[in-house]
């Protein structure tokens, strides 16, 4: 079933559906994200070690909003996008503001894979929803518009979550913003209309045939494999980096919400903005250049990364940040853009969901849980300073993730297929 909607949307109404879809994703990494913030008191009330921390920021969300997003995108693609986002939004909203009323890690792993549940019906529908809405030339750039909300919402949830943790409790923080998620659902509803799709969208396409195609295809494996190489350090050092301010730079709550949101809000929102700007403009003469530009930026922004890590100053190690910063968001808009080219068009949402499935079970299901294991497993060579020497070990993925971006350039070339 599909909304009444005109066959072709004016560009001021594109522009607003992108607004209202960079809003809610905004909201899925500012729930998914606090956690980090919140991991000093969270610890010290409910007793946790790094490991167990590391276990509520990875896998226990991970596990099934990697699954789910499959069974999801398909419902997505055979009935209403605007529906399943609809109704995620909700569900991942109201998950969130029961994290902040959990009295034990169980209780809060469950909270989470809540959280977990419901976003994955977010993402992958709305990559559609943009491809449906953007003609192929502009998709790189509204795909990394809608990628923003990873800074905007990863910025959101370490500065808001921050303040109102040290000013009132860390509780208050997750019940706050999961209600503010919940009051968005339906004016998203209202706002946005589900748009025209070809008519095989009615068909029922086997998630099997889609990741079929897919499969057969070294492009998708690349960009996949790279992409969760690099979500595996990006998200571990995310989820680390507000603990390792506080233990080995000194800053409070606040001062390290500060720190981390001016870092997404300047690195990050540049780094997504110009990975869109290079995948139209450099992608549109060579597909390769959708997989080489991230490629190098990822190569590029590592050493920096790592010097940063080693510095001992806020100050130089926030300038050392803001460069690689960028760099490692650049990949957003040009490969979700490639993905989106790699089946026909009614065959977006699970396409999107397969690359998904396979970045956020290893990427985000095991880098904040690697890097926390790792750091209590250096905690008696290197005490305090464990954490530190973990993230810079977990910083050599994004050379890893350069080397299968470079090995997927080509491989696109002959894969592409132009809707």
């Amino acid at each position: 079933m599909t909304d009444p909607t005109p066959a072709i949307p004016s560009p001021a109404y594109r522009a607003v559906v992108l607004a209202m879809l960079l809003l809610v994703y905004t909201f899925n990494f500012l729930d998914r994200q606090i956690l980090g913030i919140l991991a000093g008191p969270i610890k010290a009330e409910l007793g946790l070690s790094d490991g167990q921390l590391g276990a509520l920021g990875g896998i226990a969300f991970a596990l099934l909003y990697s699954t789910l997003a499959i069974p999801l995108a398909l419902l997505a693609d055979r009935t209403s996008r605007t529906w399943v986002i609809t109704v995620s939004l909700a569900v991942w909203s109201g998950f969130t503001a029961l994290c902040g009323m959990a009295g034990s890690f169980m209780q809060l792993f469950l909270c989470r894979i809540g959280v977990g549940v419901g976003e994955a019906g977010g993402v992958a529908p709305s990559y559609a929803v943009i491809a449906d809405y953007f003609p192929a030339h502009q998709r790189a750039r509204a795909l990394s518009i809608y990628s923003l909300g990873i800074p905007l919402g990863s910025a959101g949830g370490v500065l808001l979550g921050g303040y109102i943790a040290q000013t009132v409790e860390w509780r208050t923080a997750f019940i706050a913003v999961g209600i503010m998620g919940i009051l968005i659902a339906p004016i998203f509803r209202i706002v946005v209309r589900e748009p025209a799709r070809p008519v095989q969208a009615a068909d029922a396409v086997p998630v099997s045939a889609v990741f079929g195609i897919l499969a057969a295809k070294r492009s998708f494996w690349f960009l996949a494999l790279g992409a969760a190489s690099s979500s595996m350090c990006g998200y571990g050092v995310a989820f680390w980096l507000p603990s390792l301010l506080m233990r080995s730079f000194g800053l409070d709550l606040i001062g390290a919400g500060q720190f981390l949101g001016g870092l997404l809000l300047i690195g990050g929102v540049a780094g997504v903005l110009l990975g869109g700007w290079l995948g139209d403009a450099m992608g549109g003469r060579d597909k390769a250049y959708y997989a080489w530009v991230p490629a190098v930026s990822y190569v590029v922004g590592m050493p920096l990364f790592v010097v940063g890590v080693l510095s001992h100053s806020v100050t130089a190690a926030f300038t050392l940040f803001l460069i690689p910063q960028a760099l490692v968001y650049v990949w957003l808009g040009p490969v979700l853009t490639a993905v989106q080219h790699l089946v026909p068009a009614h065959m977006r949402a699970s396409a999107a969901a397969s690359f998904l499935l396979i970045n956020n079970l290893v990427g985000l299901g095991l880098g904040s849980w690697a890097v926390g294991a790792l750091s209590d497993a250096l905690t008696p060579a290197y005490g305090a300073e464990a954490l530190r020497y973990a993230i810079i070990a977990a910083l050599g993925f994004y050379l890893l993730a350069g080397l299968f971006m470079a090995l997927a350039g080509k491989a696109l070339r002959r894969d592409w297929v132009a809707v």
